[in-house]
């Protein structure tokens, strides 16, 4: 076996967690859980089908692992290595370790729920009504878009501290330079151009409220902190058309619908939190 392929199924398994899903492993030669599909290997008896090679494929694929000519058994190859260890793991007692039974029901948690959620989005449909109202409701409507920078301290006793400086004479800039602990920061607070729904209320409101080249003359809390914030310009904002915006509008209110579903399906669950 090729020292290679054992490297790369052990870096595939350090991000997927396990590649063939197994859920119940008891005895070195026994086969993973239930697949279907056309047998290509068996591993002391175990088999290895068509269909988890192609999934296997799929996910190397994902990984940025690219075909190799030369060696066109190579998946496999390492599909076999991983059963070789797997079934090394389970002599070893390992699929008694509750982190990696733990982890193995995630696994198949997560696969089952991906499968769910990828049929509900394939059959629910949104109408072309319900893109436009989105659209006139959150979008097509003219507006006012701020450019502005902040300064975002931790208390509001910084924050007057901050005010105070500007006050006395200080450079915005330079002082969000110092003392902001935003991102933003390092550049001055700079935010750029937004509208006033792309901020939380209490930001957009104290922007919306000053005037060209002002700054608050008050600290603005926000559950990221306290700001201090200068407006730098203002301008009318133009809407996208409708087209440009049509398919992604489209995937936000089926994504809405999907949480929708997930919501009504935990109202009839019966829930019990230890």
């Amino acid at each position: 076996m090729n020292v290679r392929y054992l490297l790369f199924a052990a870096a595939m398994l350090s991000v997927t967690g396990c590649d063939q899903m197994q859920s119940a492993l008891n005895t070195p030669g026994s086969a993973p859980a239930a697949v279907t599909g056309d047998v290509i290997a068996t591993v002391n008896g175990a088999p290895i089908t068509q269909q988890v090679l192609d999934v296997y494929n799929r996910q190397r694929a994902a990984k940025g692992a690219q075909p190799d000519a030369d060696n066109p058994d190579g998946p496999l190859n390492e599909l076999i290595a991983l059963e070789l260890m797997r079934q090394e793991a389970v002599s070893n007692g390992a699929d008694a370790d509750p982190v990696i039974s733990a982890t193995l029901n995630q696994l198949e948690r997560s696969t089952l729920a991906g499968a769910a959620i990828k049929a509900f989005m394939a059959n629910t449909e949104v109408s072309d009504a319900e893109v436009r109202e989105m659209y006139d409701t959150n979008i097509g409507q003219s507006g006012k878009e701020y450019n502005a920078r902040h300064i975002l301290v931790e208390t509001e006793e910084d924050a007057n501290e901050v005010i105070a400086s500007l006050d006395a004479g200080g450079d915005f800039v330079e002082l969000a330079k110092e003392k902001s602990t935003g991102p933003s920061g390092p550049q001055g607070g700079e935010l750029g151009w937004f509208g006033a729904g792309q901020m939380v209320k209490p930001f957009s409101d104290a922007a919306a409220a000053l005037d060209k080249g002002s700054y608050t003359s008050q600290p603005v809390k926000t559950q990221f902190g306290w700001h201090v914030i200068r407006l730098e310009d203002i301008r009318d904002s133009t809407p996208p058309p409708f087209e440009d915006v049509k398919d992604r509008l489209k995937m936000m209110l089926t994504n809405q619908k999907l949480q929708q579903h997930v919501e009504q399906a935990r109202n009839s669950a019966t829930i019990d939190i230890k």
